[in-house]
């Protein structure tokens, strides 16, 4: 007998079409002759769909064995959907509801891996104020730029900016404050982007990093922000221009952010190669897994594939 997995994709989060698009890998990539799937949808709104008919989640979870998570953004990354399967008692992919709701936020992950003794961006949270020109000049003036500007929430670099003027800074909290009542204002760190998949009791490792991955935005970008990324014009190079000594460091942390952080079945680390060092910046739960993603991309580099992933990763959610 096969095994039903809910796929559940959509969700009511500004990374609505990235879910889209994961969900639909998901589902294309799942092993039919070992798995039942079943595409649930979410609409932005949050209304529950199976089989294009609305319905209440329990409904739509019914007779359901697993659950993949390919919900990215709020309601899916932050402990939402987490304590819904948890009341519904059923198994799911990725992180539990408290770790989820943790590395959700940007700054208080940072905090968390510092204290690990890792380099993270110095930074400042803003709340929203009624003027946002007036706080744009007062931020201008005390924190050095060019800096980074982002909601203190969310994923795939959604409203995040990179200010080198007070305009663009204004512009960039004005952005953000669109996504997040808080949002997050940090030193630029000049450097090559990286990225480290870790992966649970994968090939005899309790926590297996994968190799990490140089991320070269395109020429018209500075930075690797929304556009970028989903544009299909960035180039991911594996295992990247890094030295060995950069390459362990990179997959030490990762490894120790995904175990600090109390994180389940998978993540993704993102961090700053520069001259200065290696910066920590932030932990993705639910990794994209579409064709311009990071994760498929690490995975083909270590001889593995998005299918042998997915088996794994749901046979870690039936054992939990």
């Amino acid at each position: 007998m096969r095994t039903v997995v809910a796929v559940l994709r959509g969700g009511p989060s500004s990374e609505y079409e990235v879910s889209l698009k994961s969900g639909a890998s998901v589902l294309e990539h799942l092993d039919r002759e070992k798995y039942e799937p079943r595409d649930i949808f979410i609409t932005r709104k949050g209304e529950w769909h199976h089989s294009g008919i609305p319905m209440f989640p329990e409904r739509a979870l019914r007779g359901v064995d697993v659950a993949f998570n390919a919900m990215h953004g709020e309601f899916g990354e932050d402990g939402g959907v987490q304590r819904l399967l948890e009341v519904l008692k059923i198994p799911y992919t990725g992180s539990g509801t408290v770790a989820s709701a943790l590395a959700f936020n940007k700054q208080r992950t940072k905090l968390a891996v510092e204290k690990l003794g890792v380099k993270v961006p110095r930074g400042i949270v803003v709340d929203k104020g009624p003027d946002i020109e007036e706080q744009a000049l007062h931020i201008f003036r005390t924190f050095p730029h060019p800096a980074i500007v982002k909601p203190v929430i969310g994923g795939s670099s959604v409203g995040m900016t990179l200010a080198d003027s007070f305009y663009a800074l204004k512009s960039g909290l004005e952005r953000a404050f669109q996504i997040a009542p808080k949002v997050l204002v940090e030193e630029y760190i000049k450097g090559k982007e990286a990225t480290v998949g870790v992966i649970e009791n994968f090939r005899g490792e309790r926590s297996y990093a994968l190799f990490p991955i140089e991320i070269v935005p395109p020429v018209k970008s500075a930075f690797y922000d929304y556009d970028a990324k989903y544009a299909g014009e960035t180039q991911l190079v594996t295992p990247g221009n890094f030295s060995e000594n950069e390459k362990q460091e990179l997959q030490r942390i990762a490894r120790m952010a995904h175990d600090t952080l109390g994180l389940s079945h998978y993540s993704r680390s993102d961090f700053i190669v520069s001259k200065r060092g290696i910066y920590f910046l932030e932990v993705n739960t639910l990794p994209g897994l579409t064709e311009h993603s990071n994760m498929p991309h690490a995975l083909k580099a270590v001889g593995s594939k998005l299918s042998e992933f997915l088996d794994h990763i749901i046979s870690l959610a039936r054992r939990k």
